[in-house]
């Protein structure tokens, strides 16, 4: 069995890095700007449609064992065509990590270093990132199963904690600005579960494939809780986080954390938290990135490979001249790539996929 091979759980906490990272920014703020006071109803409704089409992804891919997107691309179309999908995840990893990493730089530095350059704080997670990247695959995914539990358990202690705060009157009216926004127009929301992108690679990885099912519904679950208890929390808190544009908002929640005369002002250990997860997110969007790029062009060493990558995010970071421009990106760009690339493209090429593959089938059995 090839030590690239992950466990079950391990595959899961991949999915869940990806959410983490985009919910620690302003992720929640955003589904709060659209949805005000409906926010939690219309998280459940679209987390319902996502498990739906989570159980479509697993129904399509099971079709094609121990193959991934980019595979499946191929039987398409060959080459050409496989080149041409490959590019448009490898762009869609590359840019969303790169400013992502930006929001977060810049979120650091206003916190706690406003005097420093952004280039050094961008810097500090390219490093080391493409430093445990020249590990084994397993050494980034078995990180992932210490910090991710982390962060899970840290949203629950940060909601808990800040119950006292709590005025459940900011929920009415349920349905915020009419049935039409919450179930119709913020159907979008589906784009908040950008980690769904990750199953369509999974496949190959997995030392007990059998198990996807599993793997994407688990995964899909823990999410969309995840994204509703943070929602929650700052939905109870802060009514002005719908009309401010506050950087880092869930940061702002641990500062009315209070445990007793000794356990005050714990925001910093958040962060610390936040700071490791960012760093699981960028350690294994790389990974992937190093991995399709290798399925495109057929290089055996994958070392010099990370080190590209890894300067390719922070040089793409530093394009924007801004804050509020990578943000932009964030907001309103972000997820509409989510919805055009995770599930409009990756489904409709299982859709045909899978349609070829019937037709190849029914033509065997004539002939």
């Amino acid at each position: 069995m090839s030590k690239s091979k992950i466990g079950t759980v391990e595959a899961i906490m991949i999915i869940l890095t990806i959410i983490v990272a985009h919910t620690i920014l302003s992720l929640p703020k955003n589904i709060l700007t659209s949805m005000k006071s409906a926010s939690i109803l219309n998280l459940i409704y679209v987390s319902i449609i996502v498990v739906a089409l989570g159980y479509l992804i697993y129904r399509l891919l099971r079709n094609f064992p121990g193959l991934d997107i980019v595979d499946i691309s191929e039987l398409i179309g060959g080459k050409v065509f496989k080149n041409i999908i490959g590019t448009i995840f490898l762009v869609y990893f590359i840019i969303s990590a790169s400013m992502l990493l930006r929001n977060f730089s810049e979120s650091l530095k206003v916190i706690y270093y406003p005097m420093t350059d952004i280039f050094f704080i961008v810097a500090f997670f390219i490093i080391p990132v493409c430093y445990a990247n020249r590990l084994d695959f397993n050494a980034t995914s078995k990180t992932n199963l210490i910090v991710v539990p982390v962060i899970l358990v840290a949203i629950v202690v940060l909601f808990a904690t800040n119950m006292k705060q709590f005025s459940l009157q900011k929920m009415f009216p349920i349905f915020g600005e009419g049935a039409v926004n919450t179930f119709v127009l913020g159907l979008s929301n589906i784009s908040a579960f950008g980690g769904i992108v990750y199953l369509y690679f999974l496949p190959p990885l997995l030392k007990e494939p059998e198990k996807m099912k599993k793997i994407t519904l688990i995964s899909i679950g823990i999410t969309a809780l995840y994204l509703i208890l943070s929602v929650a929390t700052l939905l109870f808190i802060f009514s002005f986080f719908i009309t401010t544009d506050e950087i880092t908002p869930l940061y702002n929640a641990t500062r009315y954390i209070e445990l007793g005369d000794f356990f005050q002002r714990l925001e910093s250990v958040f962060l610390i938290i936040w700071i490791l997860a960012f760093a699981c997110y960028l350690s294994t969007i790389s990974r992937f990135s190093v991995s399709v790029f290798k399925k495109l062009t057929n290089v055996d060493n994958s070392k010099p490979l990370i080190d590209i990558f890894g300067l390719l995010i922070l040089g793409l970071s530093l394009v924007p001249e801004n804050y509020a421009i990578s943000q932009s990106f964030e907001n309103t760009i972000y997820p509409h790539l989510v919805i055009a690339v995770a599930y409009f493209l990756s489904i409709g090429l299982l859709i045909i996929a899978n349609l070829k593959r019937r037709k190849e089938s029914e033509y065997e059995k004539i002939h």
